[in-house]
């Protein structure tokens, strides 16, 4: 039997756990001579024995419910296998779900210290809850094993499946409906298939979703994750959707290949040499010529054709290099001619991994009998202006309106011109157009979106607006210069005194928070619902400057009720960001929002300070010289031996208004600075392009 003492645990483990921040436990170590001594790990990541500190915090009155779950992963961790540790999480998910699952296929057998802690974290799920023990589980475990699973974005997930229903002739609601993943991994895009037709139609009777995974691994915990769909624990869920994940080859030896499905959604492997070439060399599914050795991915795209139904469609997130190789130039050439190839998109960089390129969506569909489309949409988000900054950076609602702006004003029933009438094409959105084919069956059949979409139409206009913006920041910035430059910055600071927020909390002039540990089932991504309560992060800041995260209003009030602790700010409140790499301090003036670890929250007394004025000196380049604490691999900031100067407050407001102005100098800059870059590449652009009028 697996005993506590056989885990181990960091510092930041401890503190969820407790309930508390990571500042409590180091306090906790500094202060109490009997803090359990590290078992392993390093100076600057110390590992301690769960069983120790277990009893520790029990001793002094510091360990809470809460740390049900946070006390069972680290048991689960120490097994230090990634497929023994998925089995155990696979196996709780089955057994809090009652039934028996084809694909948990190793997880069903487990015995030994494996066996022991499946029973102890069904004991931990009969108290915290089955699915949020289980996805408690399963989140810590793909955190841990990321660089081992691929795994496709819940955001991007939801936007393939609403093409691939956008891009059908008819409706996938029914019994008789197929969507299948041929390499579903851990489940996400069957998972989103499940929660759009769940979310579309409670009442209706849902699809079958078939999902084929080579790795037993994520295929069990796949199983899994679909046996929750809408909280039910029976064979199929209370809209009727059943479930048939199983673990084979389906390039080699397919376990559905008798399935002839209506929408086909999947992120297959990438770059493959051993998919089977010899061996599949006369297998009936190239029906647009053999693969070559180099191009799995056209291996993955033949054989998804294979398994559609006459007119079902495919969405396949496949490399861009698919699009141009000129390995693959013949078969390319067929899915166009045939009409078997009707969309490519080309997404953000940071949409999937691997996350440094632009990702292409290929939108397939069955052949029917006629002769094929005419034409091949194609959209660039680069060309609509859709940002992308790795994952955090992409704007998902806007990039998910832009796409299905262009899928549905596309006619995907009968292709245009067919009647033998009329070839005109209805209006596309911006950064997308629908190309003749033969304009594309040339040599090189390259197929690259942006090789193809301009937006010479929607220039004049984008100018205008983006000129009349560079001239409102001129202005903006020349009323700032006037103020800023008319103050007198020569008086003597030599006897200005000085006191630390340390200090200054001492004598309550205002009140410092932490932000705390966040709760596992944090949300990133779309649909946020109205009353949701946006959450800042340091690692947010670094890539997008903004929050990203979210939690909804009744996961804030379960939190709380479950004895967590969150860190509420509102208007009026400074924020200080307590890591030198993104060290800053601003007024907040949004809507009430919630921060995460190193990030911090200063009430001040208005009847003692401004927090302009305490913004304004925080954010001083000396404080951050003298408040830094340097360890082996970070600098942070020790927010109490910051140091706001002394003064009366008439004096301090004075101050902050000379210390706002700063700050709308440094936002305009930073504006213009964006829409002065992108009017250099537009008009860079449109000249090469030979744009420029004669007249």
């Amino acid at each position: 039997m697996p005993r506590s003492a056989d885990s181990s645990i960091t510092l930041a483990e401890i503190a969820r756990i407790a309930g508390v921040g990571r500042a409590a436990v180091s306090n906790w170590r500094r202060r109490h001579g009997t803090f359990p001594t590290p078992v392993g790990g390093s100076d600057a990541s110390p590992q301690f024995s769960l069983a120790d500190v277990e009893a520790w915090l029990r001793q002094h009155g510091k360990l809470q419910d809460v740390g049900r779950l946070e006390r069972l992963w680290p048991q689960i961790e120490a097994m230090g296998d990634r497929a023994l540790s998925g089995y155990v999480i696979a196996a709780v998910g089955g057994r809090v779900q009652e039934k028996q699952i084809r694909a948990l296929g190793a997880a069903c057998d487990l015995t030994g210290d494996a066996g022991t802690l499946v029973n102890r974290a069904a004991d931990v799920a009969a108290h915290e809850g089955g699915q949020k023990t289980f996805d408690f589980l399963f989140t810590r475990w793909m955190d841990t094993y990321v660089r081992q699973v691929s795994v496709t974005p819940p955001q991007l997930a939801s936007l393939m499946i609403d093409i691939g229903q956008a891009a059908l002739d008819r409706g996938i609601e029914g019994q008789d409906a197929i969507i299948f993943d041929p390499a579903c991994g851990t489940g996400s895009l069957l998972l989103a298939a499940a929660q759009s037709m769940t979310r579309n139609d409670r009442s209706a009777s849902g699809p079958t979703l078939l999902g084929v995974e080579r790795d037993p691994v994520p295929a069990s915990l796949a199983a899994v994750r679909l046996g929750f769909i809408n909280g039910t624990v029976s064979d199929a869920n209370e809209v009727g959707m059943a479930v048939d994940i199983r673990i084979g080859d389906s390039l080699r030896k397919d376990p559905h290949s008798d399935v002839r499905a209506d929408l086909v959604v999947c992120n297959p492997p990438f770059n493959e040499r051993d998919w089977g070439h010899e061996e599949l060399a006369t297998d009936p599914r190239w029906t647009y010529g053999l693969p070559p050795r180099t191009e799995s991915e056209l291996a993955w795209v033949e054989h998804v054709l294979a398994r559609l139904r006459p007119g079902g469609v495919a969405v396949l997130l496949l490399p861009p290099a698919v699009a141009s190789r000129r390995a693959g130039r013949r078969i390319r050439g067929a899915l166009l001619r045939s009409g078997a190839l009707r969309g490519i998109i080309a997404l953000p960089a940071g949409s999937a991994q691997p996350h440094s390129i632009s990702l292409h969506l290929w939108i397939l569909q069955s052949p029917g009998i006629d002769d094929g489309p005419r034409r091949l949409l194609l959209l660039d988000s680069g060309a609509a202006s859709v940002p992308g900054r790795g994952a955090a950076g992409i704007d998902w609602p806007r990039l998910h309106r832009h796409v299905l702006g262009a899928i549905n004003a596309y006619p995907w029933g009968a292709p245009p011109g067919h009647d033998g009438r009329s070839d005109e094409m209805p209006d596309l959105p911006e950064g997308s157009a629908a190309i003749p084919v033969v304009k594309l069956l040339d040599d090189h059949v390259d197929l690259t979106p942006a090789r193809h979409v301009t937006n010479a139409s929607h220039v004049p206009a984008e100018l205008h607006e983006s000129w009349s913006r560079f001239g409102g920041l001129v202005k903006e910035l020349g009323e700032l210069s006037r103020t800023l430059s008319a103050l007198d910055l020569s008086a003597d600071d030599r006897d200005v005194a000085r006191i630390t927020v340390g200090d200054l909390g001492r004598a309550e002039a205002l009140t410092l928070r932490s932000g705390q540990a966040l709760p596992a089932y944090l949300r990133d991504g779309d649909h946020v619902p109205a009353d949701a309560v946006s959450v800042l992060r340091v690692p947010d800041l670094m890539i997008s400057g903004r929050a990203r995260a979210w939690l909804s209003a009744a996961d804030v009030v379960a939190y709380q009720a479950d004895g967590g602790t969150l860190t509420m700010v509102e208007p009026g409140m400074v924020i200080v960001v307590g890591v030198e790499r993104a060290f800053r301090a601003w007024v907040h003036a949004g809507e009430p929002l919630v921060l995460g670890p190193q990030i911090y929250a200063l009430r001040a007394d208005p009847a003692l300070l401004d927090p302009w004025f305490l913004a304004g000196c925080l954010r001083a380049p000396d404080n951050l010289r003298l408040a830094s604490t340097h360890t082996s691999t970070s600098a942070k900031i020790d927010v109490r031996k910051l140091q706001v100067l002394q003064m009366p407050l008439a004096r301090q407001r004075h101050y902050g208004r000379a210390f706002r102005a700063v700050v709308q100098l440094e936002t305009s800059l930073a504006a213009i600075r964006n829409v002065g870059e992108g009017l250099l590449h537009t008009l860079g652009d449109r000249l090469a392009a030979g744009g420029l009028s004669s007249s």
